[in-house]
């Protein structure tokens, strides 16, 4: 029998993790706002907690890059953007992505192919509409749905986790700064053409779309995120 300090302890880790899936959606989604202090009693009123289960959500955060401890050790805020950051997760985003891709070409079998061509079924008949408008969390999920289930048979835990991660945090860039600036390519027929190559086993071609498609998006909000940062500096330095 597990003892009441181990109860405990396993119901700390469970709140902490809701804690940080909800606060990681709220930062993602730029409902909290880059430099912004986290104020623990706020929090606690918030969700309802203590302190040791938000205070161990905060520190995931943190781990992740999605918060950061201030200067005085006496709080959190939330991670500011930078070009910098953002080149990075870029980058790994399609070193892993694309690896992780070729993997699941190699080990995926019917039922994730399956899988692939249902997700993106579903996302085309959201994307058929503006994102930006009211269907905007059903279109992020679907996208995110998709992209996930590319790299779903790759058969490696570790790689999936941070590559959600890094889906995450470049997530967050896309939607502070691409929310008023449609993206001007056929991004639904890139979808295509790597499900295609995916489906087809073509692991070369599909590990390039994957790369070229996260690359551009990439471009295209490190442009948003330069023109901004002529009228708020303070929050993207």
């Amino acid at each position: 029998m597990k003892s009441h300090s181990t109860h405990e302890e396993d119901s700390t880790r469970t709140l902490a993790a809701g804690i940080a899936t909800r606060l990681r959606t709220l930062i993602a989604a730029g409902e909290i706002p880059p430099g912004e202090k986290l104020r623990l009693d706020d929090l606690r009123t918030k969700f309802g907690v203590s302190l040791s289960p938000l205070r161990e959500a905060l520190s995931r955060l943190s781990a992740e890059g999605f918060v950061e401890a201030m200067e005085s050790q006496r709080g959190y805020r939330v991670a500011p953007v930078s070009e910098h950051n953002l080149l990075e997760v870029t980058r790994l985003r399609a070193e892993l992505e694309s690896f992780a891709l070729q993997e699941s070409i190699a080990r995926g079998d019917d039922r994730w192919e399956e899988e692939v061509v249902l997700s993106l079924h579903r996302l085309a008949k959201l994307e058929r509409g503006a994102p930006g408008g009211p269907r905007l969390e059903d279109w992020e999920r679907a996208h995110r749905a998709f992209h996930q289930s590319l790299l779903s048979a790759c058969r490696m835990p570790l790689l999936l986790n941070f590559c959600a991660t890094l889906h995450d945090l470049s997530d967050r860039y896309r939607r502070l700064f691409l929310e008023n600036n449609p993206i001007d390519r056929d991004v639904m027929q890139e979808h295509r053409n790597i499900c295609d190559a995916t489906l087809e086993r073509r692991a070369a071609q599909a590990r390039s779309l994957l790369r070229d498609h996260i690359e551009r998006t990439g471009r295209l909000v490190l442009g948003a995120l330069v023109e901004k940062r002529g009228t708020s500096a303070e929050q993207v330095a």
